[in-house]
This record gives structure tokens, sequence and C-alpha cells, in this order.
């Protein structure tokens, strides 16, 4: 993990993909779905960044907006 500051929004991303996402009706335009693609950004690029590019996702999964295949961003070095 990025640093310990990720920890509880990815404990909080996994406790909806346990508890309540199985209870929803599959939504997501995307592949990973948004919850899973939340997690891998905040884990590769940390809470800001990550969360950035999470809410960026989330916002953009709706009727008008993209699907398909859309994969984290690689970290620049």
């Amino acid at each position: 993990m990025k640093n310990i500051l990720t920890y509880p929004f990815v404990l909080l991303i996994k406790g909806y993909q346990l508890f309540i996402s199985p209870l929803l009706p599959s939504s997501c335009r995307y592949t990973p779905s948004c919850s899973h693609y939340a997690v891998q950004a905040l884990q590769t690029h940390g809470l800001l960044k990550g969360g950035w590019l999470a809410a960026k996702r989330i916002a953009s999964c709706n009727p008008w907006g993209g699907s398909g295949y859309d994969s984290v961003p690689p970290k620049n070095k």
C-alpha cells in the first residue's frame, strides 16, 4: 500500500464490495468496476492523486459517460 493514510479508505471500499455491492444490481459501465478501480488507484498513487482518479472515474460512470476497459494509469517515476 502507498501509505497508511490510504488504508481506511481502502477498508471502506472493501466493506462496500463485501456487504453493499452484492445487494445492488450490477451497473458499472467499466472494467474493472469503479470500486476495484478506486482501490487500485489509492494503492498505486496514494490518497490525493488516487482519490482524484477514483472520483473522476465514478463521476464518468453514467449513461452519458464512457464505458469499456479503463485501467489505472501507471505511476510516473
